[in-house]
């Protein structure tokens, strides 16, 4: 029975292409074969309409079937799964209701580690090859959370003049996680909505270029109409336009992640 991989895709910055890449990240690894199951941690479940339309979504949060439901009520989340329309793809969605999950984890007993409880038999059953989990825009009780439950960390990055904007706080923060979870481990940073044409993308790579200690991935996301399309069908790029250019770089990018991941489980 293979060991069950937990990744968060975290960063504090808004608009990172976070969620859209840990969509396409999981739809390209049930693609490839892999059993993945994700959990949208975003109260603006963005993660959930990736593959389910609005009315469907609101349809989970009024049954409760939710990662809110499962943390507040401190249950497995194997009772909150919802099944994708791609084979071997399951979903935890999220609720509006998640804007109180702060309030919610601040009286519990290890609070921090509330999620990681919640995920304890999931991981343990082995069904899954890799949960991806999908943090919201910021640093708090929640992400450290979220932090704490996973194995790895990716980072996406915005190619844009604010894209590198706390970044610090983010490494900082996850200094502060190490230090109740040792396992959690920096996968690497991952570029988003790049365009080669414009000046800025040089000066973001070359600045994550150099980052001593830090990953960078090889494979990064260009600007692309085709994920905006995707978006409004409810459909991940790599399934809506397999032959699009972002489409086929999230599944190159999503196979230097499992040959990374399975390199770092081998050491």
């Amino acid at each position: 029975m293979s060991k069950t991989k937990v990744i968060a895709f975290a960063n504090n910055k808004g608009g990172s292409g976070k969620t859209t890449t840990c969509s396409n990240v999981g739809c390209a690894m049930a693609l490839e074969g892999y059993k993945v199951l994700m959990i949208d941690g975003d109260m603006q479940m963005n993660l959930t309409i990736s593959y389910f339309d609005e009315e469907r979504a609101l349809e989970f949060a009024q049954e409760g079937k939710t990662i809110y439901t499962a943390v507040k009520e401190e249950k497995d989340v194997s009772d909150f799964i919802s099944h994708t329309d791609i084979d071997g793809l399951d979903i935890v969605p999220s609720s509006s209701l998640m804007s109180s999950i702060e309030f919610d984890l601040f009286s519990k007993w290890q609070r921090e580690t509330v999620l990681a409880k919640c995920l304890t038999k999931v991981c343990a059953n082995g069904h899954y090859d890799y949960v991806l989990i999908d943090a919201p825009p910021t640093l708090g009780g929640w992400v450290m959370n979220i932090m704490c439950a996973a194995d790895y960390l990716i980072i996406p990055v915005e190619a844009s003049p604010w894209g590198l904007f706390g970044l610090a706080n983010m490494f900082e923060f996850c200094n502060q996680v190490q230090r109740i979870s040792p396992k959690l481990e920096i996968l690497g940073i991952a570029i988003t909505k790049a365009d080669e044409r414009k000046k800025y993308f040089k000066q973001t790579l070359e600045t994550l270029q150099a980052l001593e200690g830090v990953h960078l991935f090889d494979t990064y996301i260009r600007v692309d109409s085709a994920v905006e399309w995707a978006q409004d069908s409810s459909r991940p790029v790599v399934d809506f336009k397999k032959t699009s250019r972002s489409a086929m770089e999230y599944i190159k990018f999503t196979k230097e992640i499992i040959d990374n991941v399975n390199r770092k489980e081998r050491n």
